[in-house]
């Protein structure tokens, strides 16, 4: 009963990008909603609007890690995208527990990439440079392993 009263930390995480696992420093933007369509027809005895559930709305899932040398693989698939085509692969992140075994999984599907941002330069700085990577994607599932 005691492990499950106690929040889990987020600071413990694995991505795995397609078949490949990478390391990130930062996942953000595991969002999802339902967005609400307001609708009133003209006979309508209320003078208010009836709330319904409309399409679902997914966030773009942003990462950062730090900049190693000579690995542009961000760039390299970002540069891939044509007009109508990209090269999609699933995505899933998993927070895991003090046993490195994973006790959330997101998956998201059919990702893409529609920006990436290169470190930010300061000569005053003593920060490890950071790059970053935000995907487009078609879904998001939780499980709970």
């Amino acid at each position: 009963m005691a492990n499950n009263t106690y929040p889990l930390p987020a600071f413990h995480f694995e991505v795995c990008w397609g078949t490949e696992k990478m390391n990130f420093s930062e996942v953000s933007g595991l969002n999802q909603e339902v967005q609400m369509i307001e609708y009133r027809h003209g006979s309508s005895p209320d003078y208010s609007t009836q709330k319904m559930p409309g399409l679902w709305k997914y966030s773009n899932i942003t990462m950062k890690r730090g900049i190693t040398k000579s690995d542009n693989k961000f760039y390299d698939w970002l540069s891939k995208i044509k007009l109508n085509t990209a090269e999609r692969k699933d995505l899933t992140i998993k927070l895991l527990n003090e046993n490195h075994e994973p006790t959330m999984v997101w998956k998201a599907h059919n990702c893409f990439p529609v920006k990436v941002e290169g470190a930010q330069l300061k000569a005053t700085g003593n920060e490890v440079a950071v790059e970053s990577i935000e995907v487009a994607h078609e879904g998001i599932v939780l499980q709970n392993e």
